[in-house]
Formats: structure tokens, C-alpha cells, sequence
């Protein structure tokens, strides 16, 4: 998948804000705050249910890897995901 299309498809699902469970969040770490090394997908199936996570990390940005980030939007899909978060930031790995 083309990596602009699957941005878009991320940015879509998350504009459209929280609708109940199951829940999928995205948080991005790096060493620095421009680039975004790892990528950590958290799966949520219910309010009271313990997240699921899966963590994918590149040498470059995980946010313009085409790889990666068809991966998730195939994860989110896959799931029939109600809701999506993104954190904007990107948090520094120590």
C-alpha cells in the first residue's frame, strides 16, 4: 500500500474520535523528537480487558515506512477497531 494512502487511512480513522471499544493506539518513540524509530500498537477489546501490544521499530522514521505503516492500517482493519488514537508526539526512548 502506498504510504500517503495509508496515512490517510490512520488520519481518517483517528479524526473521527472515540466510539467505544475495541480501541487501537498508536504511540511513536525515537531517540530524538523528529524521528520516530518505534512504533508501539495497542489493541483494546473491551473497557475492563488488558491492552495487547505490538511494538515495530526501523532504522529510519516508522512514520514513512511504507512496510510499517500498511501494517497498521491492516491491523486496525482486521480488529474492526471503534476507535483510534494517535498520540502526535513523538516520546524521546532513554
Amino acid at each position: 500500500m502506498n504510504i500517503d494512502k495509508a496515512k490517510k487511512r490512520i488520519a481518517k480513522q483517528v479524526k473521527k474520535g472515540f466510539n467505544g471499544y475495541p480501541l487501537i493506539s498508536l504511540e511513536y518513540f525515537g531517540k530524538i523528537s523528529d524521528c520516530a524509530t518505534q512504533v508501539i500498537i495497542s489493541f483494546t477489546s473491551d473497557e475492563k480487558a488488558k491492552p495487547q501490544e505490538q511494538t515495530f521499530s526501523s532504522e529510519s522514521d516508522v512514520r514513512e515506512d511504507e512496510a510499517i505503516q500498511s501494517a497498521l492500517v491492516k491491523i486496525i482493519e482486521r480488529t474492526n477497531a471503534n476507535t483510534v488514537n494517535e498520540i502526535d508526539c513523538i516520546s524521546i526512548l532513554k
